[in-house]
């Protein structure tokens, strides 16, 4: 591969990347904003997504000074976990998890929906949201890594 070639891959990586912390940035504050100035409650499962995406924030902007090629795997032993546990809640959320496996036992209900926008957006859609783009820009950061 040329020089100029690797220039590019690794720019586009980094651009990559820097897509994904801005999204994992962007759900942190809101996460904070809706806990702590909004005072919503939150149940179990968002607090379980919150230990996946918060240090996402903090790693990711990490491995972009100088850029660290290895940061997209770093990120989705992250964000894998976090997505699963996203979809996970959404089918709490939507009534496909039966009663008996719902985490939530104690404190708010991991069914119940503190905010609705626009008719269909919750929390827990606005997590899965989140976690599914940021493993699409970091996988996508790992292909052009490996090239």
């Amino acid at each position: 591969m040329r020089a100029a070639e690797a220039a590019e891959t690794r720019t586009t990586a980094w651009n990559l990347v820097f897509a994904a912390w801005l999204v994992a940035a962007s759900a942190t504050l809101g996460a904070l904003f809706f806990g702590e100035v909004m005072r919503l409650s939150i149940c179990v499962m968002c607090c379980y997504q919150r230990i996946f995406m918060f240090p996402l924030a903090l790693i990711l902007p990490l491995g972009l000074f100088p850029y660290d090629r290895r940061m997209p795997l770093y990120g989705l032993a992250l964000a894998i976990p976090g997505a699963l546990l996203a979809v996970f809640h959404q089918l709490i959320v939507a009534g496909v998890i039966p009663e008996s496996l719902k985490p939530c036992t104690q404190g708010v209900p991991c069914s119940q929906t503190v905010a609705v926008w626009f008719g269909f957006l919750t929390i827990p859609l606005l997590s899965l949201a989140a976690f599914s783009t940021i493993v699409a820009l970091l996988l996508a950061a790992h292909a052009r890594s490996r090239t």
